[in-house]
């Protein structure tokens, strides 16, 4: 699958802050984007889901995303009524943030656990924000370039104010740290239905290298590893959630339910059905 590098591939000019109005009319699924610079997506119609190293979240349009800098798979959903997906981007540098924190003296406060993406529910001023930043889309340029700027120190003490100062955190360490954490990646998505070449994309890594490594640290192929793995989610799922095995197969990586099953009786001795029973 080809990468998307963004903002691009929108043809926005090279700034440390700058506003897009993305409009779609078309569905895509697990797209890999090379995110250069740091996102807020504020979804306006559909659904979106971001998959990234160590987290994966989806919304609708009653909350937005923060997205770091890096790679991610993005699945865009149109919605039910417009048939048609819509969503605000404000991109921002690494820079641009730095300078937030010199110019108004943010204390940033450690945060242990690194996230990559970060949702926010829209309340009334964020709503109110929104509406503001979609003007600005129709102002001039040299204009609009301005009051980017300032729309994003807005948003950004609105935020701090609100939810504290961790997130900050999370963007400062992954600029620190621009190679994703590989074994982090594995973990976190091994029950996911993803390929080895998307996989590969989230660890920032070729698919020979990722096999290279995979192989260097589990002593086995990364596709029986996978299939253990997610064999064992399934039983889990089987017994613990009394899931139906045609409501798993799928999300666990089986393309019908007929190979699931032959699978999943090859590594337990028993049918789901019969392992359910027990």
């Amino acid at each position: 699958m080809t990468t998307i590098s963004m903002p691009k591939e929108l043809h926005i000019e090279p700034s440390e802050v700058s506003v897009y109005n993305y409009q779609s009319i078309q569905e895509i699924s697990k797209q890999q984007i090379q995110l250069t610079q740091n996102t807020f997506s504020f979804l306006v119609e559909g659904t979106k889901e971001v998959i990234t190293s160590n987290k994966t979240v989806s919304i609708d349009n009653s909350s937005f995303l923060l997205m770091n800098s890096g790679h991610c798979l993005m699945t865009e959903k149109l919605s039910n009524t417009q048939k048609r997906y819509q969503s605000i981007l404000l991109f921002f540098s690494n820079n641009a943030l730095i300078d937030f924190i010199r110019k108004y003296k943010v204390i940033v406060s450690e945060n242990e656990e690194q996230k990559l993406v970060y949702d926010f529910p829209k309340d009334l001023f964020l709503k109110n924000y929104i509406q503001g930043l979609q003007h600005t889309l129709t102002l001039q340029e040299k204009t609009k370039q301005h009051l980017a700027t300032l729309k994003f120190e807005e948003l950004m003490l609105y935020l701090v104010e609100t939810y504290g100062t961790c997130f900050l955190s999370s963007i400062i360490k992954n600029r620190n740290q621009k190679n994703n954490d590989f074994l982090h990646t594995v973990k976190t998505n091994k029950h996911k239905k993803l390929t080895l070449a998307e996989l590969a994309f989230l660890s920032n890594m070729s698919v020979s290298t990722f096999k290279r490594e995979f192989e260097k640290h589990f002593r086995e192929s990364p596709i029986k590893w996978f299939q253990e793995k997610r064999l064992e989610h399934a039983a889990f799922l089987l017994k613990n959630e009394q899931k139906r095995a045609s409501e798993i197969y799928y999300e666990i990586g089986y393309e019908s339910l007929s190979s699931f099953v032959q699978a999943f009786k090859v590594k337990f001795g028993k049918t789901p059905k019969q392992f359910q029973s027990i």
